[in-house]
């Protein structure tokens, strides 16, 4: 029987049913359009290719493209930054997050904050630095480079991808434990750090392994690498930690996007870059990058940056690079 008070009720149901839709459609249809990716470097560098292949492996997981934007600058800040301050936490605006974003607030003052702005998606891998010289450099060891700052303080310089970056943290921290006077300059990114060595504008450069098809094309001689123990593909280099400098850095990066985000949203992108980070096609990539994966769940990466933020301060301070 189809009383009044039960057409009420059918009536209230209805429109229940009707204004609870849209807020978990939003979740259920994502993504309904392309993805884009900020990349905080220049394109043609390493960081660049790999995200490249990420994104076109997890575009096929989600069934849609995701598109990648070069915005580098501020040492691999201002891509992120721009879209923690701009972008709507929809899940249509993410971007890579180099470790520069935990250091470099402690150095200047910035528009946001690298552990509240943000939403923390997946930690995907870490960079492996080394440090190189144009093949017909004299220097044939690092040795014979931190001598040649040791006798002209200040004059022998290096490249690195930007002021607070991890290649110039790692290197300014090196030369405090060697007690040698470096001369930092600073670029946007590797493809133009690379190009800037061939062509003799600088002495060195500290880097990420952009510089791997230059060393193994004998253009460019590796000196030394900054892991915890040498690496596979070139063995015979030895790491500053062996050498008794007190330096190793591997920099771990992953993904994030705008604070505020859903959180089924979060899971469906998280999920769909896992599968992609496991393809074969990125594992051979990590590897001609001489990368290894570094996987966190959104969860896990957050926590990891809060405690490497508060690590970091000590170290800035140390070195003497500490905002005013």
């Amino acid at each position: 029987m189809n009383t009044p008070l039960s057409r009420r009720m059918l009536l209230a149901s209805a429109c229940a049913t009707a204004l609870l839709a849209p807020l978990g459609a939003s979740a259920q249809s994502y993504p309904s359009k392309a993805i884009t990716l900020i990349v905080p470097w220049p394109a043609g560098g390493s960081t660049d290719r790999h995200m490249r292949l990420l994104a076109e492996l997890a575009g096929k997981q989600l069934g849609q493209n995701i598109i990648i934007e070069n915005k580098p600058g501020g040492g691999g800040t201002l891509g992120p930054g721009t879209m923690a301050m701009t972008a709507k936490p929809d899940g249509y605006t993410i971007a890579q997050f180099p470790l520069g974003m935990l250091r470099i607030p402690h150095m200047q003052k910035m528009q946001w904050d690298p552990l509240k702005d943000f939403t923390y998606i997946v930690g995907v891998s870490g960079y492996t630095f080394g440090f190189t010289v144009r093949a017909d450099s004299p220097y044939k060891t690092f040795k014979d480079y931190i001598e040649a700052a040791r006798k002209e303080p200040g004059k022998i310089d290096y490249g690195s991808t930007g002021a607070g970056s991890s290649p110039h943290l790692l290197m300014e921290e090196l030369a405090l434990n060697a007690k040698v006077q470096l001369n930092h300059v600073p670029f946007k990114g590797n493809a133009d750090l690379q190009q800037a060595l061939l062509g003799g504008h600088v002495m060195a450069q500290s880097d990420a392994t952009g510089w791997d098809k230059f060393v193994d094309g004998g253009q460019m001689r590796l000196l030394v690498t900054f892991g915890e123990k040498r690496t596979k593909r070139w063995p015979n280099v030895p790491t500053a930690k062996e050498l008794g400098y007190g330096v190793v850095s591997q920099s771990p990066y992953g993904l994030v996007g705008p604070k505020g985000m859903d959180p089924a949203v979060v899971k469906t992108l998280h999920d769909a870059f896992k599968k992609a980070m496991d393809d074969p096609k990125h594992l051979e990539v990590l590897e001609q990058l001489n990368q290894d994966l570094w996987y966190r769940s959104g969860e896990d990466y957050a926590k990891w940056a809060a405690e490497t933020y508060a690590k970091d301060k000590v170290l800035i301070e140390r070195l003497g690079l500490a905002a005013k």
